[in-house]
């Protein structure tokens, strides 16, 4: 329960920042997340894909 709290009080501070920020401040900012999450989408896909043994 703590956590869905925390993570609800965070969530309500990310998009009080995100409403009062620029819209073309946001809008790169959403790029930049989107592009950093589907290249980690990819690594781990290929990293998968080559069968590395864990540690």
């Amino acid at each position: 329960m703590l956590f869905l709290v925390a993570a609800l009080l965070l969530f309500g501070v990310v998009l009080g920042t995100v409403a009062h920020a620029p819209l073309s401040f946001s809008l790169v900012a959403a790029v930049v997340i989107a592009v950093w999450l589907g290249i980690f989408a990819i690594r781990e896909r290929h990293g998968r894909r080559r069968g590395t043994p864990t540690h």
